[in-house]
């Protein structure tokens, strides 16, 4: 289904304000969302997975790219959403988790990453090759060319598993292809006194003109054709307390030098909390596809955390065992920090806020722990033995209270959170689809 992000680019540079966003997350509640969101509006969904969130060994899910294709899909059945409506995505494919070893030893297997995620099906694919190995010169600065060697390489593996996947399906749609990975450092944002460095359009010409030689001189031209867009950045970001709301006018030294490529529009990474005006504007301005996955588990977390109110204001004077979710989630994020250590400072009491309320949501890392889900089940458990009452829906979950309230939304705590977590997406679906979402 690739050929929808090409005509999705077609469309946005043709000024039809299109875009898609990009649901960057393995978190079952995000993906059902997600998922119903696209049967609501019978739109297609896409779907990314991350190049250490899932891997050919299993990344931090445990997932390889056949599981977590399989995964979405069934997911999709369960929901009854058309295949033809689901597209899956690989980012940052290339050696980031391999970056300590050799470039010999690295780059091997950056193939066997993106060539499994290819072969499973995932139809678009984000050529990451921007981190330095372990025999780069750590003092010099990585050259485009060098990157753009290395994105070539990746990228002919890819079309390599591309013809071994069509021999047995035919109807395979051939990837489509992002390049460039100009973001942020995990963790927090690089900023100048005034926001966020926004990308030359030097910098775009050169990166664009080393990965289109680095590609035909590989004999990829068809390939080349198939690439949609470009990361960059426009300006946007957040840490772990604010947001760098995105300013069209800072930003259009970059989205007026996308124009003069006739196909090619722009990745935004890090669009996470932008206000709906200001992800429409980006749209509006080129930057086509959107990516997102902290405030959906943001999401997440904000729904559980305003559930386990509700349990305890319901069923406080009863006999029952409490979820604990908020406690259980700490304890697992303290027994093992390596997920937050790095982003959370200051003193003690701080970081314990952090850990409940950053925007980076380095709790997401800790929802698939074995005990933070069983307190996730035992809440569900509680609150689907008892019809929530209005007053406590509309006490800590106002926007859903209403929809129960008119009978738009069942009385469930997974399809109330799902809802809360979908008042996110509506942000993205106004922004790319016009005339869709509320």
């Amino acid at each position: 289904m690739g050929h929808v992000l090409l005509e999705i680019a077609r469309a946005n540079r043709a000024g039809e304000g299109a875009g898609i966003y990009s649901c960057c997350s393995a978190n079952e509640y995000v993906l059902r969302a997600a998922l119903k969101k696209a049967k609501a509006y019978q739109i297609p969904v896409l779907i990314e997975s991350t190049a250490n969130q899932v891997d050919q060994f299993g990344g931090y899910t445990g997932m390889t790219p056949e599981d977590f294709h399989r995964y979405v899909l069934e997911l999709a059945d369960e929901l009854e959403v058309a295949h033809s409506q689901v597209i899956l995505g690989g980012d940052h494919l290339g050696p980031l988790t391999f970056a300590d070893k050799p470039e010999a030893e690295a780059m091997p297997l950056a193939r066997d990453l993106i060539q499994a995620y290819v072969l499973a099906g995932f139809t678009k694919i984000h050529i990451d090759t921007s981190m330095k190995v372990g025999d780069d010169d750590p003092a010099v600065r990585l050259s485009d060319e060098v990157i753009a060697r290395r994105g070539a390489e990746l990228c002919a593996a890819a079309e390599e598993a591309y013809l071994q996947r069509k021999a047995s399906c035919p109807h395979a749609a051939a990837p489509v292809y992002v390049v460039g990975s100009e973001v942020p450092i995990p963790g927090g944002a690089q900023q100048e006194e005034d926001g966020v460095a926004v990308t030359e359009p030097a910098d775009l010409d050169h990166t664009l003109t080393a990965f289109r030689e680095a590609f035909l001189s590989r004999g990829l031209a068809g390939a080349w054709e198939r690439v949609i867009a470009v990361v960059v950045q426009p300006g946007v970001e957040f840490g772990s307390a604010e947001v760098f709301d995105y300013n069209r006018a800072k930003a259009a030294k970059i989205t007026q030098a996308i124009r003069k490529y006739d196909r090619l529009v722009l990745e935004g990474h890090s669009t996470d909390y932008q206000t709906r005006q200001g992800l429409r504007e980006m749209v509006e301005d080129g930057v086509a596809v959107l990516k997102v996955g902290p405030a959906l588990t943001f999401a997440v977390r904000e729904g559980l955390f305003a559930l386990e109110n509700i349990e305890r204001e319901l069923l406080g004077e009863h006999s029952f065992q409490p979820s604990r979710f908020r406690a259980v989630l700490e304890e697992a994020m303290l027994r093992d920090d390596r997920n937050w250590r790095k982003h959370y400072h200051g003193s003690q009491a701080h970081q314990k806020y952090e850990r409940a309320f950053s925007l980076s949501d380095r709790a997401r890392y800790y929802l698939t722990d074995m005990q933070v889900q069983d307190a996730v089940s035992r809440l569900m458990d509680n609150l689907n033995a008892h019809a929530i009452p209005y007053a406590l829906l509309s006490q800590y979950l106002p926007l859903q209270a209403q929809r129960v309230r008119t009978l738009a939304l069942e009385n469930k705590p997974a399809a109330i959170l799902e809802d809360h977590v979908g008042d996110v997406i509506e942000d993205y679906l106004f922004a790319t689809n016009p005339g869709e979402g509320g």
